[in-house]
């Protein structure tokens, strides 16, 4: 019998974890018999009662597990670490809030069945906040056409993965991993199903635009190289204007061209320009830098402080 793990990131969602579960075991009770199932929740050191819940459910089935993280380690790297821990030959990475639909795990499991050894949900509508969705849709169609990988758009990681696949992860040692990218880059066959994204069942998402700005950069400074290439031209055609523009002033000085006589201003705003251009530029290339600093520090992707059930 094929075993399926059912892999829930959560972070204070102490109203979500006892429905997630009832509804996992739901699905795979009445569509999904045939398979063998365990229900892995890894907990990103919540504050509320997210933990206490978690301990009733995997003591009263053998089935659920948990893996609780000493600390926060990001929205990144505790649901791929999740995934890098489950036991099936093959896993399902869901959020714990419903806003992506379990009944899409049989959707999963046919694609599977039929030879796709990656299936993932897209979104084609969503009932979120639709400025946040248009911002992200911008963002993944940018994200698209700049990256050296086919990305997918509307993805976030929401899927059923291969244990091949899973296996090429746990070779891939990145302390700083980027899910969506390793599968538009790594070339596995991939099926892609369309779902409305729903509003949270319950509590309040832990994003803000602070997350959003980590994972967007997150991805820019992994995938693509078209910011140190404009910040490269730019610097160009700056320097060739400046260099323009000094060579008119000058002439202009020493000959007094049509008695006019050049005023200090429009140099202190061409240089307040070139300034902030070059601040912006420099943290550019910062984020970069800080990419390749996390890589070089090596530091795992996530610290267990506890793990709860039955673990093979």
């Amino acid at each position: 019998m094929k075993k399926i793990s059912v892999v829930i990131p959560c972070y204070n969602e102490e109203e979500n974890v006892e429905a997630m579960a009832k509804a996992v075991k739901e699905e795979f009770s009445q569509n999904l018999s045939q398979y063998d199932y365990e229900i892995i929740f890894i907990d990103n050191h919540s504050k509320d009662r997210t933990r206490d819940l978690i301990r009733l459910l995997a003591a009263a089935d053998p089935k659920i597990k948990a893996i609780f993280n000493a600390k926060n380690f990001g929205q990144f790297s505790s649901p791929y670490y999740g995934l890098l821990q489950s036991t099936g030959d093959a896993g399902i990475l869901m959020a714990a809030d419903f806003q992506e639909p379990v009944e899409l795990i049989r959707e999963f499991v046919k694609g599977w069945e039929e030879g796709y050894k990656i299936v993932v949900g897209v979104k084609n509508k969503s009932r979120e906040n639709p400025i946040v969705y248009f911002l992200r849709s911008i963002y993944y169609k940018l994200l698209r056409k700049f990256s050296d990988a086919d990305m997918i758009e509307q993805y976030s990681g929401f899927g059923l993965y291969d244990r091949k696949f899973i296996e090429v992860l746990k070779k891939l040692d990145d302390p700083t991993p980027f899910l969506r990218g390793v599968v538009a880059e790594l070339g596995f066959e991939t099926k892609t199903i369309p779902f409305t994204q729903a509003k949270r069942r319950a509590g309040k998402t832990s994003n803000n635009w602070y997350t959003l700005y980590d994972g967007a950069m997150l991805s820019f400074t992994s995938y693509t190289k078209v910011g140190l290439r404009i910040a490269t031209f730019t610097g160009f055609f700056g320097s060739f204007v400046s260099f323009v523009i000094g060579v008119v002033y000058l002439i202009q000085k020493l000959t007094d061209w049509y008695g006019f006589e050049a005023g200090i201003a429009p140099l202190v705003v061409l240089v307040a320009f070139l300034g902030s251009l070059q601040l912006l530029f420099i943290g550019l290339i910062g984020e970069y830098i800080l990419a390749i600093n996390r890589r070089v520090m090596h530091r795992p992707l996530v610290v267990e402080e506890e793990r709860i059930g039955e673990w093979e």
